[in-house]
């Protein structure tokens, strides 16, 4: 298998969730998949993760690098045919630099090039895979085709992702939701999670269900 994941940007406040990506990683890792990480480009407004103020902008793709050690490239590209699944792990930067959930709710808009990895991705029959907030951005993007995903238990959340044509199934932080139709896999993580552990686990789980399905 060979992965690729989108980030967003470095912490769980403004960017990728370093706990939800490493444990995306290891998961892969330990299988002996490749991977490879992408992120867009543009500024974004970096919250300090002590007292939650805005510490001024930084660029999404420079920060991201930062988890990826260095090994990342530009989001446009990424080329479905070269990869197996489309992973995006949680964190804020999901609904801040990938969407604007976190400003706009329900009228949330999704960056065009993110869009399109998604898009491309599901139209070549593809698996995704997101974690935490992230599947709010599949959400946007294949609402309209009805895919089914978990953002943990009912919040407001969910009930945006419902208003824009998904369906929402109640996960634990180890359990994962599974739309085998549209080969969507997906997986709480900190929506509900408490410890790392739990992050780890479901993680690995929602992986292994991936890994079974297209052995």
């Amino acid at each position: 298998m060979k992965i690729a994941l989108i980030l967003s940007g470095c912490g769980n406040r403004d960017g990728s969730e370093l706990q939800e990506t490493l444990s995306l990683m290891l998961a892969f890792d330990r299988r002996n998949w490749q991977y490879q990480c992408f992120a867009p480009e543009g500024k974004y407004r970096v919250v300090s993760h002590v007292d939650g103020k805005e510490e001024g902008e930084r660029d999404i793709f420079v920060e991201a690098a930062r988890i990826a050690r260095g090994n990342i490239l530009p989001l446009n590209q990424y080329h479905v045919d070269d990869y197996d699944a489309l992973a995006l792990p949680g964190g804020m930067g999901a609904a801040r630099n990938l969407s604007t959930f976190a400003f706009n709710g329900v009228d949330m808009t999704v960056r065009p090039d993110v869009e399109q990895a998604i898009l491309s991705t599901f139209n070549a029959h593809k698996p995704l895979l997101a974690m935490c907030i992230a599947p709010m951005v599949l959400a946007k993007v294949l609402g309209p085709y009805g895919v089914t995903l978990t953002l943990g238990q009912p919040c407001p959340a969910s009930q945006v992702a419902e208003a824009l044509g998904a369906k929402h199934q109640c996960c634990q932080p180890t359990e994962y939701c599974v739309d085998r139709q549209h080969r969507v896999y997906t997986t709480p993580a900190y929506m509900v999670g408490t410890h790392i552990s739990q992050i780890f686990d479901g993680a690995e789980n929602m992986v292994a269900a991936f890994e079974a399905d297209f052995k």
